[in-house]
């Protein structure tokens, strides 16, 4: 039967095979969900990291704020 969602093979190291597995059974989960579910982790930890660099490249020292009700007069 068809699937609207997308297929990754990967091939990875025997210990990291072992290690997902092993979470996959501890959160009785099959191993294509657990894959799945740290992906998602994965990518949401790489967003911060990008989200952060962007708000410390714009955070300025010695800066005066506006008010939210100034800004919007």
């Amino acid at each position: 039967m068809p699937t609207l969602k997308h297929r990754v093979n990967l091939s990875v190291p025997v210990e990291l095979d072992h290690a997902l597995h092993l979470l996959a059974r501890r959160d009785e989960l099959s191993v294509s969900s657990k894959a799945l579910e740290l992906l998602r982790r994965a990518i949401e930890i790489e967003e911060d990291d990008v989200l952060l660099a962007i708000t410390e490249h714009r955070d300025k020292k010695n800066v005066t704020f506006v008010s939210h009700e100034k800004a919007w007069k």
